[in-house]
């Protein structure tokens, strides 16, 4: 350890940060983000006394001790978070692009129908996404309600539970193209029609009519391994059949799925690379500009996947749609010289005006404003020219071509890494509140379960409240609605101590026809409920999971883990790396099991660090980890939890576990934390190693849970803390707080608990216990407060002073300007 104190200077303020040099400098990024609120990656650090720029790779043992901080935005507004290639590399860029024009002016053909002939019938082809008929087929087969329930789930997850009607279109688009990466099959070579086993190419064969009716002008056969009987696979060009077919290669993914956004009003381009894929693209409002979508690949918005992933060698990128032509190749490329030296079939000269050619033609007859329409190409001409020569973001790891027979893409040299990863991961704002208030809500539903008499009963119970939920579940979304006999045992039972949970998912009870039946339907947001159920669901596994792992289901019982109260939530979150797009960190806290957050570079060692929001700070007194759904191997083994409560600039050791191991999928292993009574504002997961190293080099969790004692702070310089959540007996039952020393604390409760552990689960809850579990709401009397530990009453006692003390100066004050 190198501590090392350092002065930094940002607009009109100096910070003095005392920093342990060893934990690097990301999380040195991420303690300035924490005083300056400049996030990393618009972070611009100088220092010396040439105030030169301080690298990310910088030794910060050997740098200066007074440096200054500056925002990218604010420092070059007009860049935003862009980074330009420096003066030098961009005059060697240019001067290449001169030398690729010269050359081209000798080797490339002046006659242009050979270009123009390439893309043709395209312009025809795009005019098919314009036909109703089409557009309403196309409509039919998809499931719009459930895709917009994910849409909004998915804007909810980032805090956005009011979207403007351009975020839930943006968002509705990419839900779309996700459900036709997993309806559309890929086609190698297709199954024999006979038997369905292998098949193998035995070249071409003519259409028949009823293929040339769908514009299949080429048939490829196939012959059985097994029963010798040809298979035809027509190459179908009209979407109508591909909506029937389902299946095909990138020309007819990229056709239907064109089809599909036209269907539902979205501005929409085919792009046609000329050394061989397809794709679409369409225009997005929120992003005010053209968005890359790659149904094969189910990726959008990442251009640069087919030069810098695929190591494609492009020439040209055309896009196609019913109001013109244009030339895109410069949103693909950052190495545009070297595409010039390959761009042989038209002069760069003669090529802008054979597009223009061909897209006053398209326009000729449209309705829309040719105005509107000049004016929105303008800015996509700036667009591509100031990105250009912009410099690629090492920091993104793009993945080879993942669709085709790994073979076919050895061939054409595509084959790269598997993801879409990022090492400069932003800070993440974490949205789950409902997963806590799930957590609390089985508190007064698990005390219930317990009074129905035998473990059998319980879990008899558990599983009736699940089937009434997926019942809901199966309902319209916008319309979730259940009726139930109130005469049914359950309901007699279960319904008043489910009412906490019911509240927690945003739903609500009402009883009909004279009390004989009980209505369960939304009380509000139905979005609130879409977000919530899945994670329902999950605990209830869990519960029942815990109820089994129970030698005797007795009130003792009732105490953690079975009962998961005070969960932190609502915080950011920073990683060291990230899966994207459905690997992200955040994910490790949503509370469900079809998530994980996912570290491509993480067996070596990976960090995570979490704060909490506003001004808030916790006592950890325990955390849960699951394993997440695949990759054993990727499981964490080692890690060490810390915390600061200083924003970053110091830690503490908090729990460290060694040798641990995920026998199954989906499963929680639950810890307490062995130092306590350390209250911190931000959390750091250090993971050191994964249960196999050698041969992956991946990390995965599937959650990550972390619980407080309940004895929740607010730091001074936040003048609207809510005393309420400071008050622990709002929140949590005292049975749920550790009820061991430190020093007996054993780490982790694993499957076989210990003899200590056994002990403290099955302890006999106190009579304020017994009050607190009854009823966790209420608030705090006379008598409560008197009954509660020595230390809550001597901060009392305190707080009573200081009032007496400013009540007698106030006083004092008055009598004072009375005198005078």
């Amino acid at each position: 350890m190198v501590a090392r104190k350092f002065l930094i200077h940002h607009q009109d303020s100096n910070f003095d940060v005392d920093y342990d040099t060893e934990d690097g400098f990301e999380v040195f990024k991420f303690q300035l983000f924490s005083l300056t609120a400049v996030p990393p990656d618009e972070q611009k650090i100088l220092g010396g006394d040439d105030d030169r720029v301080i690298s990310d790779d910088s030794d910060l043992i050997a740098v200066s001790d007074k440096l200054r901080l500056v925002s990218i935005k604010d420092e070059n507004p007009q860049l935003g978070s862009e980074i330009v290639k420096s003066d030098e590399e961009l005059a060697r860029v240019l001067q290449a692009e001169e030398e690729a024009l010269m050359f081209q002016q000798f080797g490339v053909s002046q006659d242009s129908r050979q270009f123009e002939q390439r893309i043709r019938p395209y312009v025809d082809q795009v005019l098919l996404y314009e036909d109703t008929r089409r557009q309403e087929a196309a409509r039919k087969t998809v499931p719009v309600e459930k895709l917009e329930e994910k849409a909004l789930v998915a804007l909810a997850k980032e805090g956005n539970f009011k979207p403007s009607k351009s975020e839930l279109d943006h968002a509705f688009l990419l839900q779309l193209l996700f459900w036709f990466k997993q309806t559309f099959k890929w086609v190698n070579s297709p199954p024999c029609e006979n038997c369905g086993n292998e098949t193998i190419n035995q070249g071409m064969g003519a259409p028949n009519s009823s293929e040339t009716a769908y514009g299949a002008s080429r048939v490829e056969l196939y012959r059985c391994r097994s029963c010798s009987r040809i298979t035809r696979f027509p190459r179908y060009n009209d979407p109508i059949k591909l909506l029937e077919t389902k299946k095909g290669r990138c020309g007819e993914w990229a056709n239907c799925f064109s089809l599909y956004c036209r269907s539902f009003g979205y501005e929409t381009r085919l792009i046609l690379d000329f050394t061989d894929h397809v794709w679409t693209e369409c225009y997005s409002m929120v992003l005010g500009r053209w968005m890359h979508l790659d149904p094969c690949e189910g990726i959008y918005d990442t251009p640069l996947l087919y030069e810098k992933g695929w190591n494609k060698k492009l020439n040209y990128t055309i896009a196609i749609s019913r109001d013109g032509v244009y030339d895109v190749t410069k949103r693909y490329t950052r190495k545009w010289h070297e595409v010039l030296s390959r761009r042989n079939l038209i002069t760069e000269s003669a090529l802008p005006y054979v597009l223009k050619n061909i897209t006053r033609e398209c326009r000729k007859n449209m309705k829309i404003s040719i105005s509107t329409l000049d004016e929105r190409d303008q800015n996509e001409a700036k667009e591509l020219e100031k990105n250009l020569h912009s410099q690629e973001n090492d920091t993104i790891s793009l993945p080879g071509r993942l669709s085709g027979d790994k073979e076919w893409r050895i061939l054409r040299s595509e084959l790269g890494s598997t993801s879409l990863s990022s090492s400069s991961c932003p800070i993440r704002k974490i949205t789950d509140d409902h997963v806590s208030k799930i957590y609390d809500a089985f508190s007064p539903f698990i005390s219930r379960l317990v009074e129905l008499s035998s473990k059998h009963k319980a879990i008899e119970g558990v599983h009736f409240v699940r089937g009434v939920l997926i019942d809901l579940k199966k309902s319209p979304f916008k319309r979730r609605r259940v009726v139930i006999d109130s005469n049914e045992f359950f309901i007699r039972e279960l319904l008043p101590s489910f009412e906490m949970m019911l509240d927690a998912l945003s739903l609500k009870s009402n009883v009909e026809e004279n009390g004989r039946k009980v209505e369960i339907c939304l009380r509000d947001d139905p979005v609130r409920t879409s977000i919530a159920l899945p994670v329902v669901f999950h605990a209830i596994d869990d519960v029942v999971f815990n109820i089994k792992k129970c030698d005797e289901f007795i009130k003792s019982s009732v105490s953690w883990p079975l009962v998961k109260v005070n969960r932190i939530c609502c915080g950011s979150v920073l990683a060291s790396g990230e899966e994207l797009p459905f690997g992200i960190a955040t994910s490790a806290f949503d509370g469900t099991r079809v998530s994980k957050w996912e570290e491509p570079n993480g067996a070596k060692g990976c960090w995570l660090i979490y704060k909490a929001k506003d001004a808030e700070v916790y006592e950890l007194c325990s955390y849960e980890l699951m394993s997440a759904n695949d990759a054993p191997e990727r499981d964490p083994r080692d890690w060490v939890i810390e915390g600061s409560d200083d924003g970053g600039a110091s830690w503490r050791i908090l729990d460290e576990q060694t040798a641990q191991m995920f026998d199954n999928r989906f499963q929680r292993k639950a810890y307490k934390v062995k130092l306590q009574g350390f209250f911190a504002n931000v959390f750091r997961l250090r993971f050191l190693a994964v249960r196999d190293g050698r041969t992956n080099s991946r990390f995965q969790i599937g959650s990550i849970d972390l619980f407080a004692s309940g004895n929740v702070k607010c730091l001074v310089q936040n003048p609207y803390c809510d005393f309420r959540e400071a008050d622990p007996t709002d929140y949590e039952p005292l049975a749920m707080k550790p009820q061991v020393e430190p020093e007996q604390m054993k780490g982790g409760m694993q499957v076989q608990p210990s003899e200590q552990t056994k002990a403290d689960m099955q302890a006999q809850p106190s009579e304020q216990t017994k009050a607190d579990m009854a009823d966790v709401q209420a608030q705090p009397s006379e008598a409560d407060v008197q009954a509660q530990p020595s230390e809550l009453k001597a901060r009392m006692d305190v707080m009573k002073k200081i009032v007496m003390v400013v009540l007698v100066l106030v006083i004092g004050m008055a009598v004072g300007v009375g005198w005078t």
